[in-house]
């Protein structure tokens, strides 16, 4: 359709607080004689002939590419986009000079820019909630996290789709935006997952703010398209999914997530975290404020998770995606890897194993992505290539982690969908306890090994 301006003065209305909705009554395919209202032209080009037609049809002279002179002329708005820009540009430099700080903040925000002294508190935080050792649920991490790193961040805006009592992603600072008060810095978006995420990549777009959402990790397939479409164009939005495994236990099949860890990780450029206790949910945060070159997922769980203990070094590796959880005398018999709630059960069964003569490392890989970007020695004194008996652990589909275990590792995850019934009724039916991945383990290792009877023998 050919929309040519019109002659008559226009008669600009009042500008109004409430947004507009224009709808428009078309017909697909407008002026082709023959495929006019049909669905052939909606996925096909007119063809040679038939556009010949319709430039007849609807009286456009003018050959291919040729737009007239007067409509041109009518439509053009450099000049007047150039005085607005020019009256932009002067009231900006008054609000400089009238307004220094605010001004220096308004550009240190706008470009994107952390605060001066950002990385030195992060790490003091992350240090902090290392000493605290809390045994909770990583959705509580991450609203403490929230706490400690909101108030160095007044660009900070977020919201939930109607979970925010669930996702615990309203901080202390966090103050709701409404119709008497626009004011604020948190949104109630309601039902709406897509939406919600469509938002945020908006907000984030439009520069000045750190947006993020939260929803259940089950829920991010109804964002799935604003998903895509973040990383896609390298949108630097934070999404939050909270209740990230089977670990909902009686909410049942329909809200455990399964398989979506696995898809958030092949969307090109989405960054995603699953961390295992406070302390990885602290860098978790950390690292998604940091990034701009994409979206980042953040997966948190619904129960209690153990602390694990680590020595700094091990802290400051957290941000390279993957380290050495625990380390064992030697070389290691096999590789044990996990993410989120498995890594305690990876640690527990690991020790039972090792009071049996196994020596095993536990690697922990809250995010992959950022582990596959290392550099090839880090990746490999992590994962030595030369020890081939790996086994990787998740409350998730098994495939996606043959790219680290190799076609003969072990994966102890679910290739089904959930139960509904407690928690620990629901793990123990998947086969994730201590006592049964311990089995698992040793009958991959097989108990006839040299190293491992010579051990026994001691």
């Amino acid at each position: 359709m050919i929309l040519l301006p019109s002659r008559r003065p226009s008669k600009r209305r009042a500008p109004t607080q409430r947004p507009s909705l224009i709808c428009c009554q078309t017909v697909i395919g407008w002026g082709s004689p023959n495929k006019q209202g049909k669905e052939t032209c909606h996925g096909a080009a007119l063809g040679e002939a038939e556009v010949r037609l319709t430039r007849d049809a609807i009286g456009w002279s003018h050959p291919p590419f040729v737009v007239p002179k007067e409509i041109v002329d009518a439509w053009d708005a450099r000049d007047r986009g150039a005085r607005q820009e020019a009256e932009w540009n002067r009231r900006l430099e008054t609000y400089r000079r009238e307004h220094h700080d605010l001004s220096t903040e308004l550009g240190r925000r706008l470009s994107a820019q952390l605060p001066a002294d950002w990385s030195a508190r992060a790490d003091r935080i992350v240090s902090q909630t290392a000493v605290k050792a809390e045994t909770i649920a990583t959705r509580k991490a991450s609203l403490n996290a929230l706490n400690d790193f909101g108030p160095q961040l007044p660009e900070l805006i977020g919201g939930s789709a109607d979970l925010a009592g669930s996702n615990l992603t309203i901080w202390s600072g966090s103050k709701a935006i409404g119709e008497s008060d626009p004011g604020g810095n948190y949104i109630y978006f309601g039902v709406r997952e897509f939406g919600m995420a469509a938002i945020v990549n908006g907000i984030a777009l439009h520069g000045g703010f750190l947006p993020y959402c939260a929803t259940f990790l089950m829920f991010s397939e109804y964002a799935r398209n604003a998903l895509r479409m973040a990383a896609l164009m390298k949108v630097p939005s934070i999404f939050v999914f909270t209740h990230d495994s089977i670990g909902l236990g009686e909410d049942g099949p329909t809200h455990q997530a399964v398989e979506q860890a696995a898809t958030l990780r092949l969307i090109p450029n989405m960054s995603v975290w699953r961390p295992c206790d406070a302390v990885e949910s602290a860098v978790a945060w950390k690292c998604a404020i940091e990034g701009r070159d994409g979206p980042t997922s953040l997966l948190f769980s619904r129960q209690a998770l153990a602390h694990q203990h680590r020595e700094a070094e091990q802290i400051a590796a957290i941000e390279r995606g993957a380290y050495v959880l625990k380390h064992c005398d030697g070389t290691p018999d096999a590789i044990v890897i996990a993410t989120g709630s498995e890594v305690s059960l990876a640690v527990e069964a690991v020790k039972v194993l090792e009071s049996r003569g196994r020596r095993l490392r536990v690697v922990s890989m809250p995010c992959s992505d950022r582990f596959d970007a290392q550099d090839a020695a880090y990746r490999e004194s992590v994962l030595p290539d030369a020890i081939r008996s790996r086994i990787a652990i998740e409350a998730g589909v098994t495939d996606w982690w043959r790219k680290y275990v190799g076609l003969d590792g072990l994966v102890i995850g679910i290739d089904s969908f959930g139960e509904s019934g407690p928690a620990a009724d629901v793990f123990e039916h998947f086969g994730l306890t201590v006592e049964q991945v311990v089995a698992s383990i040793d009958n991959t290792l097989g108990e006839n090994s040299a190293e491992f009877s010579e051990a026994m023998s001691v």
